[in-house]
């Protein structure tokens, strides 16, 4: 039986897109294979992904109340109640074209053109539509921020069982559409099919957080690199980049290391955001403790003055 994608999010049926996107986020980030190493950690993100791509939107999460598990594969102007009652008398959707079903109870001698408007042949009141263009079909992919940065190759499984190549770009940001052309819904009478677009969702990670193009990364100093400045490495998407960190940095200044965030194949990059956090040793050495207390003793800054 299908996982109910509520309960893989571990919220309630009414809940609200916020409160979707919170428990997406927390989980992601419980799960992301970059953080839990537990072998059932990415089938478990994969999950917990997929089921934000069905209730993120209003329209698919719309058809999954509707319809639940089979909501991929009902056609889109049906009845949900019309899908109830048949599903309750044994029929069910087995695949494109006319359906050969054996309607019981209160179907019992319908004609499947009637009952459900000739949505599976293209007929209306005897006509034929002709060819008809698949419908375009959109879903969420979600990258990690290092790909984002870097670009990437992934093999993706579509609803209907094929496999895709997707090339992600670099600099790709979060609401992105990536187009795949004739990916979308099957043509009816030989017509081409529609695209599938995947909206590029940037999943949370450990270290680094992106706002557009810009990361923000935090930066943690010792008090005597924030008190005397100094030059300091950072980790970024990128490699390794040098922080120079000017004399008297307070704890919470952004220091600004200019096109190092996402790179902008059309522009200008964003940049990277180091967020200066000062530590202190967790235990001290009786050198170290000396030297603290003489500075204590001769400094006349105080901290809770106002300036």
């Amino acid at each position: 039986m299908a996982a109910d994608f509520y309960e893989v999010l571990g919220v309630p049926r009414g809940a609200s897109q916020e409160e979707i996107q919170r428990a997406y986020r927390k989980l992601a980030r419980s799960y992301h294979p970059d953080v839990n190493k537990d072998p059932g950690a990415e089938d478990r993100f994969k999950e917990v992904s997929e089921a934000y791509q069905v209730l993120s939107d209003p329209e698919t999460r719309r058809r999954y109340d509707a319809f639940g598990p089979d909501f991929r594969q009902v056609p889109p102007d049906v009845d949900p109640e019309t899908w109830a009652r048949a599903r309750a008398a044994g029929a069910g959707f087995g695949g494109r074209g006319a359906p050969a079903w054996d309607f019981g109870g209160d179907f019992a001698g319908a004609d499947v053109e009637d009952l459900f408007g000739g949505i599976f042949t293209g007929r209306r009141g005897g006509r034929r539509w002709g060819p008809v263009r698949g419908a375009d079909q959109e879903a969420e992919l979600a990258v990690t921020v290092e790909d984002a940065y870097r670009g990437a190759r992934r093999t993706l499984t579509l609803p209907s069982g094929r496999t895709v190549d997707v090339t992600i770009p670099a600099g790709v940001t979060d609401g992105q559409r990536i187009r795949l052309a004739g990916q979308g819904g099957r043509g009816g009478d030989g017509a081409p099919s529609g695209d599938l677009f995947l909206i590029v969702r940037i999943a949370p990670h450990p270290r680094y957080e992106v706002r557009g193009r810009d990361i923000h990364v935090a930066l943690p100093l010792a008090p005597w690199e924030a008190a005397l400045g100094a030059t300091v490495a950072i980790d970024t998407p990128g490699g390794e980049a040098k922080v120079r960190v000017p004399a008297g940095t307070p704890s919470g200044r952004r220091l600004r290391l200019r096109g190092r965030g996402l790179p902008n194949p059309r522009g200008t990059p964003g940049d990277l955001l180091a967020e200066a956090r000062i530590m202190v040793p967790p235990e001290l050495t009786d050198e170290e403790r000396r030297l603290y207390e003489e500075l204590s003793s001769v400094s006349r800054f105080d901290p809770r003055s106002r300036r």
